[in-house]
């Protein structure tokens, strides 16, 4: 009896391992892909800059003379044409009555010297006077004419130095710290400043992009249908970390190549309105100089490197065997690379399971994220696309780590 017992379970293990011998033939490994089109993508970029008064105006006096009252508040916002400060007139208006008599003068002159003109020409046609006397006396009223004309100039000068002992603000804006005070002498284009008035709404910022980089923008401009320029708004952030709630617009970008720094200047202007930004301010601008034609957006998963720093990724090609692909990558958005070239339209590019794969070998491919295959498993993992190789719902649950 003992011995056929034993028979019969050699026989038993005999038969279990003719059926592991035949199934054990393992499943062809199943991944994830993507399906990708090409589509247009916009190239952003993040420059740093400071921020910059829209307008600035350094205010001097135009005439010289002692400041007799000062007429704003520092720091305030001030607007065009406003008095800001009263010089002492009283030199001016002297200046401004003597030229009206002048001119008063001069004009009764002129209109003697026209009347005894007047007088002498029909006297030189009946050579009553000689025609000397008559050229004279027509020489003396041009003269005198030209000596009115001299005068009324010279008293236009003398209102406009007059009007000019009120120091007006030449643009609108927020005033700073006076550097005068009441009392003070003050010259006619003296160096220092009165006061400096900065429009702040809007305000300018000034960003620095290196020359390489817009050399390479610009021959990616200009190699058909690799990109074309873009004007999308620009967004801001603070020193803070913190979003600039309102976008600006790019205004211009420098023609020349600082050389110390070996960068071009670009300038974008933003609104203001709170006052919240102020001269000086170190900020980060966020924009696109360009969008990319018939650009892949590809997860970056998929996206690996090799030795020589080539991006490469694995496609689902015919027969559902696995081919290697060199693409160009050289930018991220968000989660996914931009690639621009190594890839075709409707291409099945693997993203899931890319760790347990090699090119030109036979694969189950299966849409990313579809429920994983439960019970599929054989010995070291069978059709699982994660990496913990026991097959089933453990496979499953590792698909973030098999790629």
């Amino acid at each position: 009896m003992i011995r056929c017992g034993l028979a019969a379970l050699v026989l038993l293990c005999a038969g279990c391992s003719g059926g592991n011998d035949k199934s054990g033939e393992r499943a062809p490994p199943e991944v994830g892909f993507v399906v990708v089109h090409p589509t247009s993508v916009p190239l952003t970029t993040e420059l740093s800059g400071r921020t910059a008064a829209f307008a600035v105006s350094e205010v001097r006096p135009q005439v010289s003379g002692v400041i007799r009252a000062r007429l704003f508040a520092e720091g305030s916002v001030v607007h065009a044409g406003q008095t800001l400060y009263q010089i002492d007139p009283s030199l001016y208006r002297a200046n401004v009555a003597q030229a009206q008599a002048n001119l008063s003068s001069a004009q009764a002159n002129a209109e003697a010297a026209r009347t005894r003109a007047a007088r002498y020409r029909p006297l030189a046609e009946m050579e009553a006077v000689s025609r000397q006397d008559y050229t004279d006396a027509a020489s003396q009223a041009r003269q005198s004419a030209a000596a009115v004309q001299q005068n009324r100039a010279q008293l236009q000068t003398a209102q406009i130095n007059l009007r000019y002992t009120r120091v007006p603000a030449p643009i609108s804006g927020r005033i700073g710290r006076s550097l005068f005070t009441q009392g003070a002498l003050v010259t006619a284009n003296q160096a220092d400043p009165l006061t400096v008035i900065q429009q702040l709404d809007p305000i300018y910022v000034d960003m620095q992009q290196s020359s390489s980089q817009l050399l390479a923008l610009r021959r990616a401009l200009g190699a058909p249908g690799s990109a074309v320029p873009t004007s999308a708004p620009v967004q801001l952030k603070l020193e803070d970390g913190s979003d600039y709630g309102l976008t600006g617009t790019v205004e211009f970008a420098e023609t020349m190549v600082d050389q110390s720094t070996g960068t071009v200047t670009l300038r974008a202007r933003f609104p203001n309105p709170q006052g919240l930004l102020l001269p000086g301010m170190f900020v980060r601008a966020i924009f696109a100089q360009s969008v990319a034609a018939n650009a892949f957006l590809v997860p970056q998963a998929a996206v690996s490197r090799d030795p020589r720093g080539n991006a490469t990724v694995l496609v689902v090609g015919r027969d559902n065997k696995i081919v290697q692909r060199q693409v160009v990558a050289e930018r991220a958005i968000g989660p996914n690379w931009v690639v621009t070239a190594g890839l075709a339209d409707g291409d099945r590019v693997v993203v899931e399971g890319t760790s347990r794969v090699r090119p030109g070998q036979s694969v189950r491919p299966v849409p990313a994220g579809s429920p994983q295959r439960l019970g599929g498993g054989n010995g070291a993992g069978g059709g699982g696309r994660g990496q913990g190789g026991q097959g089933g719902q453990q496979g499953g649950g590792a698909r973030s780590g098999g790629r």
